[in-house]
């Protein structure tokens, strides 16, 4: 069972939510909270799997919020939920440890496949601004090496190229021929090394350091 808290300062958006929820029966809505204080405050008492997060919000943010969960908790994951394109929500929620950003507006099953999928271990980015994530990382160039800090096998690079491309744990498996688990042991490795703590990161920080080169993927 799948817990999560949902945090939005909307009712009506967090009771729509609940009911979507609930009628998987691989998930449990352990709480309700209208800002991220609250939120803050539900989390401790309920140790959720998930946090669902709107960013725009009264007393705390979810940005703020976010970035307080994910110190206190750093195995909790944030999927944010949120009505906002900008890219100032985008990369704030990203760099402050969002697991995944989804707009509003996409279809429940996807919304249910995205809270899955984070939970597993894969990030979300709404297709409407993941070229914004890649635009963003492709105007800085990325460093010669850093072959002296990071050294990875030819497998890590292989499926950290992989991730780069936004394939998921059981599609890695599949194209490699190997278990789920052992991926799952291999990007568990991967973060370790990159000091990230989900794929989003990992793959801004591959980018960005020039251990991935998308242009040759």
């Amino acid at each position: 069972m799948f817990k999560i808290l949902i945090c939005d300062d909307q009712e009506i958006v967090c009771e729509g939510l609940q009911r979507i929820l609930e009628a998987d029966p691989e998930i449990s809505v352990v709480g309700i909270a209208h800002d991220g204080l609250e939120a803050l405050d539900l989390a401790e008492k309920t140790k959720p799997d998930l946090v669902l997060m709107d960013l725009k919000m009264p007393v705390m943010n979810g940005i703020l919020a976010t970035r307080k969960l994910r110190e206190k908790y750093p195995k909790m994951h944030v999927l944010v939920l949120t009505t906002y394109a900008d890219d100032e929500w985008l990369f704030d929620a990203i760099r402050s440890g969002a697991s995944g950003y989804l707009l509003k507006d996409r279809p429940r099953a996807e919304l249910l496949e995205a809270i899955k999928g984070t939970i597993s271990g894969d990030s979300y980015i709404d297709p409407a601004v993941a070229g914004k994530v890649l635009a963003s990382v492709a105007q800085v160039p990325p460093k010669k090496s850093r072959s002296d800090r990071i050294a990875l096998s030819p497998r890590e690079a292989e499926i950290l190229e992989l991730l780069a491309l936004g394939l998921s744990n059981a599609d890695i498996a599949q194209r490699l021929f190997l278990s789920e688990g052992t991926v799952r042991n291999y990007t568990s490795a991967l973060f370790s090394k990159l000091e990230v703590s989900d794929r989003t990161q990992a793959v801004i920080v591959a980018l960005r350091e020039g251990l991935v080169d998308l242009g040759k993927l």
